[in-house]
């Protein structure tokens, strides 16, 4: 006696449409509360203004990478790089990277870091109309540090300026998208 396999492609496809069917049914009633809750994907934030100049950054900036690539993405703001071309200028007053240390063993060995990261910006229209008057934005983090994985913690310090970096980005578009319109 054998035992004959048949594939589904040569079944008389009866059972696949019911099962789409279900599975169909099955994602609707999963989605449909979600529908009603108001659920949405994250947009990234509709700008009061067509385009910007990015100013007051040193050359290379990380931060201001971030802050070009993420108004971009809004696809209702553009970077630009001349004044005559942009609505408004967002200015960067400062940008300042701190590491202290906060705690330390009885021989003096360094066990616990602070590190800040501050930022200042203003935004204004071309012809000098503040929009957002200076403001500062300040974040702070805790690090545990051991001298025995000093490169690891290097590392670890890079990592969480980085983290923080993205914080005062996404802070900076959540201000800039609820400013005035110019």
């Amino acid at each position: 006696m054998t035992a004959s396999f048949v594939s589904p492609s040569t079944t008389s496809g009866i059972a696949d449409p019911t099962r789409r069917g279900c599975l169909r049914l099955a994602g609707g009633l999963f989605m449909a509360p979600l529908a009603g809750c108001g659920f949405a994907l994250r947009r990234p934030p509709a700008m009061p203004f067509r385009t910007v100049q990015l100013t007051g950054f040193r050359p290379n900036s990380p931060l201001e990478i971030e802050l070009r690539r993420n108004i971009n993405a809004t696809q209702s703001a553009l970077v630009v790089d001349s004044a005559a071309q942009a609505e408004v200028i967002f200015e960067a007053l400062s940008d300042r990277r701190e590491h202290s240390v906060v705690g330390s063993s009885a021989a003096g060995q360094v066990r616990n870091l602070n590190l800040r990261l501050s930022f200042r910006f203003r935004l204004r229209t071309v012809s000098g109309r503040e929009l957002i008057p200076a403001t500062e934005l300040l974040l702070a983090r805790d690090m545990s540090y051991t001298e025995s994985a000093a490169l690891a913690k290097e590392q670890e310090e890079e990592a969480i300026f980085r983290a923080m970096q993205s914080d005062i980005v996404a802070q900076v578009m959540r201000r800039l998208s609820a400013s005035p319109a110019p």
